[in-house]
């Protein structure tokens, strides 16, 4: 799944090439896709005739913003848009075709189909269902120190499972979580209460520094990732334990482990990252 600097990567390249562009049309192959509203005419008719003016993110939710609505659009596991040529041939895994003036169209393709959208009238987006219970992203003020402790002091969950809540922090996922916790030292097993305040300080500054670098090397291409102008990221390279198990960590020299927390492959150090 796109986490926050892969979602960074493409909104930056998706804007570039659909900023200004007025939708004339909408088709969607797979219309289970579009959540809201649920009437699929509704969404057409709203879109047909809107321009968009600015694409924006929030966590990994991708925002269109358009004359008189905002398109709250999530990728999941392996969507991806493109912008084409409309005599271009379509396959069979692009499931919403948003067809513009010039006659160029951006394409939803989502080989999963588990992709999603939501329709709202702009400036409501945040208010409503999947924004309004994002927590802020590790960039944001809101992301303090002080706030972390107050909700690892809430939970009985492992500090792994915290970094996956995105009604806590907005834009962790998988990968992230995992390079975060090695660099700062953190076990992904260890109860989020148990963290110590310069943990959280550590555990702050590596989510704030890591997802910088990756944003800079244009995210992290593992799987199916690439951005809309169709370029991969670099980030895997720098990937200091996710995807590593079983090999020597660059740290200390001890191998690499996988185990399962909170449900995900988790990749650690046991001498770097003691459970306690």
């Amino acid at each position: 799944m796109p986490e926050l600097p892969e979602v960074e990567n493409v909104r930056k390249s998706l804007l570039q090439l659909v900023k200004g562009k007025t939708i004339q049309s909408v088709e969607a192959g797979w219309p289970k896709i579009i959540k809201h509203p649920l009437e699929v005419e509704q969404f057409y008719d709203a879109l047909s005739g809107q321009t968009i003016h600015d694409l924006q993110r929030k966590g990994k939710f991708l925002v269109f913003m358009l004359d008189d609505y905002s398109l709250v659009s999530h990728l999941r596991m392996e969507g991806h848009y493109s912008v084409n040529q409309s005599e271009d041939p379509t396959d069979k895994h692009t499931h919403v075709n948003f067809k513009f003036t010039d006659g160029t169209e951006m394409r939803y393709r989502d080989v999963r189909k588990f992709g999603t959208m939501h329709l709202f009238k702009k400036g409501t987006e945040d208010n409503e269902l999947p924004l309004s219970k994002l927590g802020p992203e590790p960039f944001s003020p809101a992301c303090s120190a002080d706030y972390l402790k107050s909700h690892f002091q809430k939970t009985e969950r492992i500090i792994k499972a915290v970094l996956l809540d995105q009604t806590i922090v907005a834009g962790l996922g998988n990968i992230y979580a995992d390079e975060v916790l090695y660099k700062a030292k953190v076990h992904p097993e260890r109860k989020a209460k148990s963290l110590t305040d310069e943990e959280i300080q550590r555990l702050r500054h590596e989510m704030v520094h890591t997802l910088e670098d990756s944003i800079a090397a244009g995210g992290s291409s593992v799987n199916t990732y690439m951005n809309s102008m169709g370029l991969s990221g670099s980030y895997q390279d720098r990937l200091k334990v996710y995807g590593r198990n079983g090999e020597a960590c660059i740290q200390c020299g001890t191998i690499l482990e996988k185990i399962k927390a909170a449900g995900r492959g988790t990749h650690f150090c046991p001498a770097c990252q003691q459970p306690s």
